[in-house]
């Protein structure tokens, strides 16, 4: 005994002074938990079950046989579908997934649950019939009711079914709908009328019955009709073939748009109809394609390691816009636990997590353009007034934005209503339309390579002041160094003067409008008007000021010129002459930093930018990169002034026999006593030198420096003038050639 308490004494010794042996539990709390366990619990209640049911026996017979006979009489057959609806509901409670149910309800399954009750209430009157439906069914149908006639009852019985089938396939519905209402369209259409010549001309149904005139025909102004125009005595009397269709077509025109009585008057002049613009057919995109490519971002940035999820999906004419929500970064630890059986189990516990930067997106941009096989995408990080990150993705088939398409848009009109020189500019990623006032941009600024869509652009933006002004509204004039862009406007009566081709007489007009904004000032001054709108308010006809837009397709031409004198009276003017209703719409197809200089981007906030060949070019246009992304033909980045980043559009496309027809429609109209500002005359005249240098207009000051002093040099010129060394250089280039000339006999 005492061996055996040493032994004791010793394991306590090693285990730390303590002793493993458990102490013993009293049988009495043994027993306890025997009759607390689960299973003496479940046998207890159990036999209670049994002895109540035998105890009453005969009275749940009696009361299940009365409770199953008034079931069957007031259900019938129905009783099956009551069932089966309480065995889902019981289904749903048991897996718990009531709260997913709810949660589909009200997101987007509603309406097919209620076309499946709506079905289920229907096979229920169809078994009333039958005398199978019970009380419940024979109330669906009507015959309740005493003397209710068997059409109405299957009346009631067809409603059932059909707004069971439009609310569980809403969308099949619809397109069957929508083909029964065109197949019914086409078989009760009229005959086509006959084919008239002027319909002949319109694309792109059929291609055009006239001849294509020639680069030297299209600069000559057309011939119109009404009124007929006199003729030169040196052209031949027999007129030529093309002449002679021109002034059909412009009878044909004129005929079908201008003698319209709903035409709207303004001024005396009739607004063309917005008829005269083609509708550009509609390009459907399919869904399940988006949806597919949706799947595939969010696989490719997921194999990545940065999770996302695509929450829009914006189509439009060009590019499809897939509006990115950025996840989580989770970091994860794990936990080693046991259970009852002892056996280790390993979980993730997540101890933080933070939300994607939008810079791992942005870096996987060619990554992405890989896993969709695009030839470039764009990324826009964020979205403007979204918390999303946008992917432009080019389609696969491009849709055409027409002009007439924009102008009848909700946009358009509301800035209609307000300006009159509201521009259709086209369509955004998404498909909406954009419009802007070019009174508060006020001048635009447009660059983009050879083919990019910038010519097509002016034309829309002259064709859209054309539909909504008159020429006393609004005059043009238009600088055209390629001679071809800008001639087929030749014949409206908005022009100030003939479209100038001229490099020489583009400065001197420049000039001439540096001269008509300062004495339109004084006008504003003598009236106390603050701006043009001011002082026309109370005017009309010919006391009003019109708009005055200038109009210049290449400025690289003017610059090569004469650089110092072109950018100062177009900084000058785009500083001044917002006032007094003088707008500059100048386009660049070389957006180098010698074109466009620092000044004048300064001068022009508003700027468009179509696709060119560099990053250089597009952050010297837009101060930032994204152009040279661009995919051409209309694509475009524009950049309004209270916008800080460039908004993607699809500019408006305008056919060349729209604009034949615009032309015609106001050359029809044409007045003899249109005053017209005479640029020409007050321009002053420009002269050449030996070099090729145009004059300049401070040669006369530098003849009275060199008259004062002996000797003068490029550097007395440039600090005398306050101007540039390359620009004193060639005055004094110019200088030294007149002495040279003064001293040869």
């Amino acid at each position: 005994m005492a061996r055996k308490k040493a032994n004791i004494k010793s394991r306590a010794r090693d285990t730390g002074g303590k002793s493993r042996e458990k102490p013993r539990k009293p049988l009495w709390s043994g027993l306890f938990h025997f009759l607390l366990s689960p299973l003496v619990r479940r046998l207890t209640l159990l036999l209670i079950f049994v002895a109540l049911l035998f105890w009453g026996w005969s009275a749940l017979t009696s009361w299940a046989t009365n409770i199953g006979d008034t079931a069957v009489g007031l259900f019938g057959w129905g009783l099956a579908l009551v069932v089966i609806a309480v065995l889902v509901i019981a289904g749903m409670l048991w897996r718990r997934q009531l709260s997913a149910f709810v949660q589909r309800w009200k997101l987007y399954q509603w309406n097919r649950w209620l076309g499946t009750v709506a079905l289920a209430v229907a096979i229920w009157g169809i078994l009333a019939f039958f005398n199978q439906g019970g009380s419940i069914g024979l109330a669906i149908i009507g015959q309740d009711i005493v003397d209710y006639p068997l059409w109405a009852s299957l009346l009631r019985l067809l409603g059932f079914v059909v707004v069971g089938i439009i609310l569980v396939a809403p969308r099949a519905c619809f397109y069957l709908l929508v083909s029964m209402i065109s197949w019914l369209g086409r078989l009760f259409r009229a005959p086509s009328p006959p084919i008239s010549p002027i319909e002949e001309l319109e694309p792109p149904l059929r291609p055009h019955a006239y001849t294509e005139p020639t680069t030297t025909e299209r600069m000559t102004p057309p011939v119109l009709a009404p009124p007929e125009v006199p003729r030169k005595e040196a052209e031949a009397a027999t007129p030529s073939p093309t002449q002679v269709e021109l002034r059909q077509v412009a009878e044909e025109v004129w005929k079908k748009y201008g003698q319209s009585p709903a035409l709207i008057t303004a001024d005396g002049w009739q607004l063309p109809p917005v008829d005269i613009l083609d509708r550009a057919p509609e390009v459907e995109f399919g869904q399940a394609d988006n949806v597919q490519r949706a799947k595939l971002i969010e696989e490719a940035l997921a194999s990545y390691g940065v999770e996302v999820k695509v929450v829009q999906i914006n189509a439009g004419p060009t590019v499809t816009q897939f509006g990115l929500e950025p996840g989580w970064e989770r970091k994860m630890k794990e936990v080693r636990e046991k259970d009852r059986d002892g056996s280790v189990k390993v979980r993730q516990e997540e101890v933080s997590k933070t939300r994607v930067k939008v810079e791992k997106i942005t870096s996987l941009a060619n990554d992405l353009a890989l896993a969709l096989a695009a030839p470039s995408i764009r990324i826009e990080a964020p979205v403007p007034g979204k918390s999303i990150v946008g992917i432009e993705v080019p389609n696969t088939i491009s849709g055409l934005v027409s002009l007439r398409g924009v102008i009848e848009t909700n946009a358009f009109q509301k800035i209609a209503a307000k300006s009159k020189l509201c521009l259709a500019l086209g369509k955004g990623a998404g498909g909406e339309a954009m419009a802007a006032d070019l009174s508060r941009m006020p001048h635009l600024l447009i660059a983009g390579a050879t083919g990019s869509g910038k010519t097509v652009c002016l034309n829309s933006i002259i064709c859209c002041l054309l539909m909504h002004n008159t020429p006393s509204d609004v005059q043009f004039i238009m600088v055209d160094p390629k001679r071809v862009e800008l001639t087929p406007f030749n014949s409206i009566p908005h022009l100030a003067a003939p479209v100038i081709v001229d490099t020489n007489k583009a400065l001197g007009t420049l000039r001439w409008l540096n001269q008509e904004m300062d004495k339109r000032y004084q006008k504003l001054a003598t009236d106390s008007a603050r701006n043009v709108e001011g002082y026309n308010k109370n005017r009309s006809g010919e006391e009003k000021l019109p708009y005055l837009m200038l109009v210049i397709d290449e400025l690289a031409d003017l610059m090569m010129t004469g650089f110092d004198e072109v950018e100062h009276i177009l900084c000058r003017l785009a500083q001044l002459a917002r006032a007094t209703g003088i707008h500059l719409i100048v386009a660049t197809q070389r957006p180098s930093v010698d074109v466009v200089t620092g000044l004048i981007k300064a001068n022009f906030p508003t700027r468009i930018s179509f696709a060119v060949t560099s990053q250089v070019d597009s952050r010297t246009i837009l101060d930032m990169g994204g152009a040279e992304k661009l995919l051409g033909r209309g694509d475009m980045l524009y950049m309004p002034t209270e916008a800080a980043k460039p908004k993607r559009l699809q500019g408006c496309f305008v056919s060349e026999a729209e604009v034949e027809r615009l032309v015609y429609f106001w050359g029809g109209q044409q007045r003899e006593e249109m005053p017209q500002l005479k640029v020409e005359e007050l321009a002053p005249s420009v002269t050449t030198t030996r070099g090729g240098y145009p004059q300049d207009p401070l040669l006369e000051s530098a003849r009275q420096l060199a008259e004062q002093h002996k000797q003068i040099s490029t550097s007395f010129l440039q600090r005398r003038l306050h101007i540039g060394y390359p620009r004193a250089a060639r005055i004094m280039e110019q200088l030294e050639e007149e002495s040279s000339n003064q001293a040869d006999p």
